[in-house]
């Protein structure tokens, strides 16, 4: 199996959220793999300007998932480990990257994010966060 260390945001506006729709349907999170001696911190910030175009400050930590899925290209099983970081930002528009693989994105209330959001530790994530976005940063909301 090949483990990949991966580095992640939950962005929010206010009182709203980013996901994202890629090319399989999927409502996911900003996300990728760390490269180059790159830090987590950096490389979550990098792909949330890459994937949506939005400069994002972090707020703090908020935890790790992980999930596994067979690569066909690699004909092997994947584990990619992922830190994630909460974020804000003041920009109101995604402007999504269909060159990595995104049809739609942006901000939306946490109701219906976590309604849109195709995986359950996802959804799960975006609620912990958002309980702790608030505590952190009340005047952000």
């Amino acid at each position: 199996m090949l483990f990949r260390d991966c580095a992640g945001g939950v962005v929010f506006n206010k009182d709203r959220v980013l996901i994202l729709k890629n090319h399989k349907e999927e409502w996911v999170l900003p996300k990728g793999v760390i490269r180059n001696g790159n830090i987590s911190v950096e490389t979550a910030k990098s792909r949330v300007k890459t994937e949506a175009g939005i400069e994002a400050e972090v707020i703090s930590p908020v935890g790790e998932t992980s999930y596994e899925f067979f690569s066909i290209s690699r004909q092997k099983p994947v584990c990619n480990q992922i830190t994630w970081f909460i974020m804000k930002t003041n920009h109101e528009e995604a402007k999504v990257n269909k060159d990595e693989g995104f049809t739609h994105g942006g901000f939306y209330p946490i109701e219906e994010a976590i309604e849109k959001i195709t995986y359950s530790q996802d959804k799960s994530l975006v609620n912990l966060s958002y309980k702790k976005y608030k505590r952190l940063c009340s005047e952000c909301v």
